[in-house]
């Protein structure tokens, strides 16, 4: 593990930022660079200064956070996605209020990771144990989500990754059409992998996907 780390911290709540920060500089084995920001705006702009500064070694980034001024990103998985993409060898811890099953899984299954953490189950200890574990090439997920990511990983009976991923696109306002731009599917591939869905949901149209999607936890 190096000696000194550079992480980015994502959360608009000047307390819970505060707690982190506590949290990873009571540890004694590295010295952390810690900058935090608040919303997608903010976010963005640090990411493309590290750029030329120097990538992040780590983020931490929660799920429900302010959406950036021109919309592009709306949320942490937005900023998780442009990691994954962007900065190969960031490693990205997601910690999140969000407790449904569903919802959890499809994260487990389609948002780059290398940990995720509910916020009820975090701890100093465990914050730090996550960091070290993720750090040192391991993947680390806090109680509640463990059991989930364990499930996806033995029963992967829902809709796969890609398909998933297809649904949130739809859900983001892209076009069937643009939707090869973002996975590498052909647009044949993609139309057949929509009628699929619709199938799996029992309805007719792209309005009626989304919202059953939604009831059902996808979004």
């Amino acid at each position: 593990m190096k000696e000194k780390l550079k992480i980015l911290i994502i959360d608009d709540h000047p307390m819970i930022i505060e707690g982190y920060q506590k949290a990873i500089s009571s540890q004694s084995q590295f010295t952390p660079n810690i900058i935090s920001v608040n919303d997608c705006e903010e976010t963005i702009a640090q990411l493309n200064k590290s750029k030329n500064q120097g990538a992040f070694d780590l983020v931490l980034v929660d799920i429900q956070i302010p959406s950036s001024r021109n919309m592009k990103f709306t949320s942490g998985e937005d900023i998780a996605l442009y990691i994954g993409n962007h900065f190969k060898e960031t490693k990205i811890i997601i910690l999140t209020m969000i407790n449904k099953a569903t919802r959890l899984e499809n994260m487990i299954k389609t948002i780059p990771h290398n940990g995720i953490l509910i916020k009820s189950d975090v701890s100093k200890s465990i914050l730090v144990q996550a960091l070290f574990n993720v750090m040192d090439g391991g993947l680390f997920y806090s109680k509640s989500v463990s059991k989930i990511a364990n499930r996806v990983i033995q029963n992967n009976d829902l809709l796969d990754e890609k398909n998933v991923k297809i649904i949130y696109h739809l859900s983001r306002g892209v076009k069937t059409n643009q939707i090869p731009e973002y996975i590498s599917l052909s647009l044949s591939a993609v139309e057949k992998r929509k009628k699929y869905i619709k199938q799996f949901f029992d309805v007719e149209n792209d309005e009626e996907l989304l919202v059953e999607a939604k009831k059902r936890g996808f979004l």
